[in-house]
């Protein structure tokens, strides 16, 4: 997901030069751009998918049917007709299917919560309110059914220049201008991150927000949550507000996340370098660890407000977040746990699978330039008759670095305290300051460098695992060669990987490039897209990805644009098997200044939730917008604004008109 910051000391927007981090990775581990050139110097692209394709778990019936039918055909697997790529500030979805906005920014979640007024907001009504800048979206049933159950969505980060009313001068011939942030609206910001646990229920054929359901939570910076796992307790993170080290208040920067297969809602903390400011003393112990993270980088403003997000007040606070954060949706007085044998880095989703010997594996990226892909397995076994027994499976396995041979092999290295260089002779005296440090410790290892790794996710039905890789703009031509994935790579690439034997717990696996993303009309561009796909089927900058029910693959985009591709980011369907393998078709395009996070489909593929996250922001390279978008002046430049345009973050919901499975 892209990490919004700003031009100046106050503003936080969406410049696409800007979307991730300092890129902090100093090793010269090789990059993956190296790799894949050095293997497909000697070998064609697309000869063949991958060798292995061994189905690790139930596959169901409508998966084998689909792949059948497009083996014997050679086409498609997915049926519908394309929407037509374009730059506009509306919702566009393929003809036959309604997207009806579910939920937006402001919107209320219980009972008692006041209705949305942007001109009286306050921190004690957006705690009452679904929070800003949704990202993950994630499905849990309520007593088993695909049509009543628990939406769970990540709040990422604030734009404050299109929250506040007021808050940005605009002064003809001058540079916008954005006054400081107050206390009370750095209490706004930090209520509406976090995250959103509400009920829902599909009623005749639309989707509605149960608003005294009984399990409705809004998770914020501020709600109580428990260090647990190897680090919890450790002197690094003990602050003058917690003595014990394990105590944390809040979570910053939900990107992707995931949901275990004991039903419990995973949240991903991913840029946090940007909520701290201040400097360490000279010589500080933390210095080494904090510049690989980026921090401080002092892009909001709570540390004017509260003293553990100055780092040099509160030393240790930053080593109290980057983490995967556990939540019993089942119980909404439950106290959200840090799960710190994970890993911290900048976390981009956890999305799992339960292995052939019932333990569990995530898939976790790590979303920088040049920084790595992991893998977490679980030491226990997953045991579907007993949720209890699985609610510390979290605190207790091995976390692997990935590493890409230029053979096309992989593999996973594990990260362990006495293990390889992860000893006292380089810093390390226990477990717990391999995890602070899971990005130093990759590095010793010898992990691949990857462009902005962001959703990982396993296919079950298929038994290959997808990796999206965003792009890497830094990447300079001397780290690659004709054959590579680009010098300077806007448009990222997704890869495909196979474990051994089908085991998704295996230290060795297969991998191949699925797609070089980018428009195939342009030479220069290298993109590999199928023949088949459309002038309108192409993409870049591929950021999460969903599997349906039916193991198919859907990539949703984020920074495309008028300037980078002439296109608003949205959902592609790419086949990934048969004939038809590498071809794409848009399902659904968002606004102007939107990314499409998500997506997530219902178990019975009849819906498709989508995130649309910060729409209105920027806008200056569309015509119609001419400058960047400010809350205040929406309705002169969209004169068709009325209260419930697509301007507020929201959830929508893509259903079959007249009902039926999505694309079939």
């Amino acid at each position: 997901m892209t990490e919004h910051r700003s031009p100046d000391a106050h503003f936080r927007t969406s410049l696409l030069e800007e979307n991730d981090g300092p890129g902090a990775n100093p090793t010269d581990n090789q990059t993956m751009g190296e790799i894949i050139a050095a293997r497909f110097s000697r070998r064609g692209f697309l000869q063949g998918s991958l060798a292995a394709t061994a189905i690790a778990a139930t596959v169901s019936p409508l998966a084998l049917i689909l792949a059948d039918d497009a083996r014997a055909n050679g086409g498609s697997a997915f049926t519908f007709d394309e929407v037509e790529a374009g730059v506009d500030d509306k919702h566009h979805v393929a003809a036959g299917y309604d997207a009806d906005v579910l939920l937006r920014w402001g919107d209320p979640l219980f009972a008692d919560s006041p209705e949305f007024d942007p001109t009286k907001q306050s921190a004690q009504a957006q705690e009452r309110q679904f929070g800003y800048n949704n990202d993950y979206v994630g499905y849990i049933p309520l007593d088993g059914s695909a049509e009543h159950g628990l939406l769970v969505v990540n709040h990422e980060y604030t734009n404050p220049h299109l929250m506040f009313p007021g808050l940005v001068t605009i002064v003809e011939g001058e540079a916008a201008k954005q006054a400081p942030l107050s206390k009370e609206q750095v209490d706004i910001e930090m209520a509406a991150h976090g995250g959103t646990i509400v009920e829902i229920r599909k009623v005749s054929g639309k989707w509605q927000v149960v608003r005294d359901g009984k399990l409705n939570r809004r998770i914020t910076s501020n709600t109580e949550m428990a260090l647990s796992g190897p680090v919890a307790g450790h002197d690094r993170v003990k602050t003058s507000a917690d003595a014990t080290g394990t105590r944390v208040f809040g979570t910053v920067n939900n990107c992707a996340g995931g949901v275990t297969p004991w039903g419990t809602y995973v949240m991903a903390e991913e840029n946090i370098h940007g909520y701290f400011s201040g400097e360490l003393q000279e010589g500080h112990k933390e210095a080494a660890n904090y510049k690989r993270l980026g921090i401080p980088e002092g892009a909001y403003e709570w540390a004017a407000h509260y003293d553990r997000f100055d780092i040099g007040k509160e030393p240790n606070e930053p080593n109290r977040f980057g983490w995967i954060v556990e939540v019993d949706v089942n119980d909404p007085t439950s106290v959200p746990r840090k799960r710190t044998a994970m890993g911290r880095f900048k976390h981009e989703g956890a999305e799992s699978i339960v292995a052939k010997d019932g333990r569990v594996v995530f898939y976790l990226g790590d979303d920088e330039r040049f920084d790595y892909v992991y893998k977490f397995v679980t030491a226990g076994k997953f045991n579907a008759e007993d949720r209890a027994a699985n609610m510390d499976l979290l605190d207790d396995g091995t976390l692997y670095v990935a590493k890409f041979a230029e053979d096309g092999s992989i593999g996973w290295l594990p990260i362990v305290f006495g293990q390889g260089p992860l000893t006292a002779e380089n810093g390390f005296a226990s477990q717990a300051d391999v995890l602070i440090e899971t990005r130093r410790a990759a590095d010793l290892l010898g992990a691949t460098k990857m462009d902005r790794p962001e959703d990982v996710q396993p296919n079950a039905a298929n038994g290959k695992v997808y990796l999206m890789l965003t792009n890497n703009s830094k990447r300079k031509a001397e780290q690659v060669d004709a054959a590579n994935p680009r010098a300077e790579n806007a448009f990222g690439h997704i890869i495909e990987i196979v474990e051994d034997g089908g085991d998704f717990t295996a230290t060795k696996g297969k991998w191949e490039v699925l797609l070089k993303c980018g428009d195939p009309a342009v030479a220069e561009v290298g993109a590999t897209f199928s023949t088949a796909t459309t002038a309108n089927g192409w993409f870049g900058m591929p950021d999460n990805c969903a599997i349906d029910a039916a193991g198919r693959l859907w990539v949703s985009t984020d920074g495309q644009g008028p300037k980078a591709t002439g296109r608003t980011d949205g959902l592609w369907a790419v086949d990934t098997e048969g004939e038809a393998r590498a071809t794409s078709k848009l399902f659904f395009r968002v606004p102007i200044g939107a990314e499409l996070c998500g997506p997530l489909f219902t178990p019975d593929d009849q819906t498709a939730f989508v995130a649309v996250q910060h729409p209105a922001d920027g806008g200056e390279d569309w015509e119609a917008f001419g400058r960047p978008s400010y809350y205040e002046d929406l309705s002169t430049r969209w004169p068709d604004f009325k209260p419930d345009m697509p301007v507020r973050p929201s959830v929508v919901a893509i259903t079959k008109q007249g009902g039926g499975k999505i694309a079939v």
